[in-house]
């Protein structure tokens, strides 16, 4: 039996954490300022060892630059978890050529913002400028690579900052379903390894490890820089020479990550008297490199817009309900739900998981979801910094930059059979946390995932 797809607004997997590479149809404009990718001018260099991605965007004038430090968790221990953000941190804190406040003085003066992520699979400091203070922003934001101060009182300053953002994640109840559901799904992956740190941590974390590990680990073999924006090939490559590119060699090679160990079903559990029960549940995916990646992401959102209909708009159960996919090296896919009543809402998820594994969605329904993915891909990537996120992505998971446009074509290749089919092999053994009222769910509803 051939089942419909449901899809709702804002349910189709494509979130901070989910954004693909997809590139346009002719059937639907960009929006304005948006650079179509098969028609944006995007060349691969390098600079001083360093590899370069330029996507030239003639449509406005903001100049966006993403230098990612490559290596993430897996450049990290337990014992100095969080190193690397709060040095990043504590840069803006002032630097050599920008000591003290001067340095967030010119920034505010320039208009630009330069901010940071530490992420699994890097970190990354960017700027945002426009195209007449490209120049001056990109000095700022290199000279917190190269050259930091990191003196005591700054550093101490920033810890404090980031130790009172640990204690509070601990008090959201998302945060902490997030942070139970990483800790069954990665156990002894290098991903188990917070990168933004703990407790322990970055308490114990010294301003002379922070200057040996810059001195280390700041160095051109880990970097990788992507530029959107109306700048040209030769103005990039003068200022990453004069500046990032003195930095050492160093012998880094970046490798896809390993993958997620596949493991039995586990659920973890955090009593709460909240008004409201979190549940959360991951599985490990097939590898960025595989047709099952893409295949996948339909299936999540195909299983979101039916659970979205059926929790939400048919039952009110729950106000946020979804099938989530995680971009990584190694999709995850999930479940996620925010309810009073976790018991029918898990009742109703296996009944649709369920269908989804057994029933050929509708074809016709496929291509509509197609068009959809198409639509919030444009609104998504709206941004000169999300294309250069995009663009990352596809250098380091995919191998080529390159395929951040041949999502189209992979995507017009999924067919109801391989939603059928990833549905089955993927979407099983699921590793729950819940984080709420525990005598509400029934334990044996969970163990049916």
């Amino acid at each position: 039996m051939m089942r419909p797809i449901v899809v709702a607004a804002g349910v189709l997997g494509l979130g901070a954490t989910t954004v693909g590479s997809l590139a346009p149809a002719s059937a639907i404009a960009a929006p304005r300022g948006a650079v179509a990718p098969d028609t944006a001018v995007t060349t691969r260099f390098e600079v001083a060892g360093i590899p370069v991605i330029l996507r030239r965007n003639p449509a406005n004038e903001v100049v966006v630059a993403n230098l990612y430090l490559l290596g993430g968790a897996r450049q990290l221990t337990p014992q100095n978890a969080g190193i690397e953000a709060l040095l990043l941190a504590a840069s803006e804190r002032g630097t050599r050529r920008f000591p003290g406040s001067a340095l967030r003085q010119r920034t505010a003066r320039l208009g630009s913002t330069i901010s940071i992520e530490a992420s699994d699979d890097w970190s990354m400091i960017g700027l945002h400028a426009i195209r007449a203070t490209f120049d001056s922003t990109w000095a700022l934001m290199a000279d917190r690579v190269v050259a930091p101060t990191l003196e005591p009182n700054d550093v101490e300053i920033v810890r404090e900052q980031m130790l009172t953002g640990v204690r509070e994640r601990r008090t959201d109840p998302d945060n902490a379903a997030t942070e139970l559901a990483d800790s069954l799904l990665f156990g002894q992956h290098p991903y188990a390894i917070p990168t933004t740190g703990t407790e322990t941590s970055l308490s114990a974390l010294t301003v002379a490890q922070l200057r040996q590990y810059h001195a280390q680990q700041f160095v051109t073999s880990r970097m990788l820089l992507v530029v959107v924006g109306n700048v040209d090939r030769p103005q990039v490559e003068r200022l990453v020479r004069a500046t990032i590119g003195t930095l050492p060699r160093g012998s880094y090679r970046w490798t896809p990550p390993p993958a997620l160990p596949d493991g039995a079903r586990a659920v973890a559990f955090d009593n709460r008297m909240l008004p409201t029960n979190y549940l959360l549940g991951y599985v490990p995916g097939p590898p960025a490199t595989s047709p099952d990646y893409t295949a996948l992401r339909v299936a999540t959102a195909v299983l979101s817009g039916r659970l979205f209909t059926e929790v939400r708009s048919r039952r009110n159960l729950s106000y946020a309900v979804e099938s989530p996919f995680l971009e990584r090296s190694h999709a995850v896919g999930g479940l996620y739900v925010t309810t009073v009543d976790p018991n029918a809402v898990l009742r109703i998820m296996r009944t649709e998981l369920t269908a989804l594994q057994s029933d050929e969605v509708e074809a016709a329904g496929l291509k509509r979801l197609e068009q959809q993915f198409i639509t919030e891909y444009y609104l998504k990537n709206e941004t000169n910094a999300d294309q250069a996120n995009v663009l990352a992505r596809a250098e380091l998971y995919q191998g080529d930059y390159r395929a951040a446009d041949r999502f189209m074509s992979e995507l017009r290749r999924v067919t109801p059979a391989d939603v059928e089919r990833v549905a089955k092999t993927y979407l099983t053994n699921f590793r729950f946390a819940f984080v709420g009222d525990t005598t509400k769910v029934d334990r044996a509803l969970l163990s049916r995932f």
